[in-house]
C-alpha cells in the first residue's frame, strides 16, 4: 500500500479570465513559498480533482491545479450546447497555462500529468522549455491521429461486440470511417436526447477499453456526473477529431526542445488506450528522460505506478 501525503485544501483559489469569455478555475496548495508545481489534467474535459493533490508533499510544494476551458469549474461549461468550441484547442490551453504562470507570478515549475494531460504539458513545455524545471508524466500520450484511431477503432479487435455497440451509436458511419467525428457532432447537436445518447454510447466504448482493469468494479467514464460526462465527450471528441491542432509526430518530432529538462515517464506495459511505444518513441528522442515501465499497470495506473510518481515528486522537491 502507497502513504499518499495528507488530504490538503486550498489556501488560496480563483477564477482568471482568459478571454474569449472563458473564465478558467485554479486553486494553489500547500506551500506558498514551496517549489511551484502544476498538475494538468486528463480528458481532455476531465477536470482536477482533490486526490491530485495528496502526491505532493505539501510543506515543500507549491502546488497549483486548474480546470481547462469547458470543464470542472472553469466557465461556460461544455456541457451546455450554447458554449462555444471554437476557442477551445490546445493552443488556447498552452496560452491559459501561461496566463496562469504570470498571474500567479512563478518563473519555473514542474508539470505533472498524465493521458491527455501528458500531450498538452509536453506541447507546453516544447514551446516554453524555459519555463519548466522539471516534468512528471504518468502514462504518455501524444495525440497523434495514429493513437486517436488505435483508441476509437484498433483496440476494437480486442472488444468486437462492445466495438460494434459504439460505432452503431454514429449511425451511417462506415467501420473505417470518421467515427470520432461523427461523434463530436453528435455531442453538440441541439436535440437534448441526441447528445444524452453519444455520451452515453462514448463512455461505454471508454469503460469497455478499461475493462480489464476496473474488472467490472467501476465505470471510471460512465460513473461521473451527468454534466461532468457531456462536457467530457463533447471535449474529447471536439480535440480528437481536429487531431489536437497539432502536426503529425511533431510532439515527438520535437522532444528535443525538452533537452534539459529532467524528466519521469511512468508507463504500464498493459496499457490499452495508450500502448508503450509512444513513450518508448518519446524517451529516445528525449535525452533527460527516464523511462519506467510498470509491468502490471494498464491506463489507469497501479500502486506500483502511485509508488513511482510519488519517487520522482519527492526527488525533485529538494531540487
Amino acid at each position: 500500500m502507497v502513504e499518499l501525503y495528507p488530504t490538503i485544501e486550498p489556501y488560496e483559489k480563483g477564477m482568471l479570465d482568459v478571454g474569449d469569455g472563458n473564465l478558467v478555475y485554479w486553486e494553489a496548495c500547500g506551500n506558498p513559498d514551496g517549489k511551484p508545481a502544476l498538475v494538468v489534467h486528463g480528458g481532455p474535459g476531465s477536470g482536477c480533482v482533490p486526490g491530485m493533490r495528496r502526491f505532493f508533499d505539501p510543506d515543500r510544494y507549491r502546488l497549483i491545479l486548474f480546470d481547462q476551458r469547458g470543464c470542472g469549474r472553469s466557465t461556460p461549461h461544455a456541457s451546455d450546447p450554447a458554449t462555444d468550441m471554437r476557442h477551445n484547442t490546445t493552443q488556447h490551453l498552452i496560452a491559459d497555462m501561461e496566463r496562469l504562470r504570470e498571474h500567479l507570478g512563478v518563473d519555473r515549475w514542474l508539470l505533472h500529468g498524465g493521458s491527455w494531460g501528458s500531450t498538452l504539458i509536453l506541447a507546453y513545455a516544447e514551446q516554453h522549455p524555459e519555463r519548466v524545471s522539471e516534468i512528471v508524466i504518468a502514462g504518455v500520450t501524444t495525440t497523434r491521429r495514429s493513437e486517436t484511431d488505435w483508441l476509437y477503432r484498433g483496440v476494437g479487435r480486442f472488444f468486437p461486440e462492445q466495438w460494434e455497440r459504439f460505432l452503431a451509436g454514429a449511425p451511417g458511419t462506415p467501420s473505417d470511417g470518421d467515427v470520432v467525428g461523427a461523434y463530436a457532432r453528435l455531442a453538440a447537436d441541439a436535440d437534448a436526447d441526441v447528445r444524452a445518447r453519444a455520451t452515453a454510447d462514448w463512455c461505454a466504448w471508454e469503460d469497455a477499453v478499461l475493462s480489464g482493469e476496473t474488472k467490472g468494479a467501476s465505470n471510471p467514464y460512465g460513473d461521473r456526473p451527468s454534466a461532468d460526462r457531456l462536457a467530457l465527450v463533447r471535449i474529447c471528441s471536439h480535440y480528437f477529431s481536429h487531431g489536437a491542432w497539432l502536426e503529425e509526430g511533431a510532439v515527438l518530432r520535437d522532444a528535443h526542445r525538452l533537452t534539459g529538462i529532467p524528466g519521469v515517464l511512468i508507463h504500464g506495459r498493459l496499457d490499452f488506450s495508450s500502448p508503450l511505444d509512444t513513450a518508448w518513441d518519446l524517451a529516445r528522442g528525449w535525452p533527460d528522460a527516464q523511462l519506467i515501465v510498470v509491468e502490471d499497470a494498464g491506463h489507469l495506473g497501479t500502486t506500483t505506478t502511485r509508488a513511482h510518481v510519488l519517487e520522482a515528486l519527492d526527488r525533485f522537491a529538494g531540487q
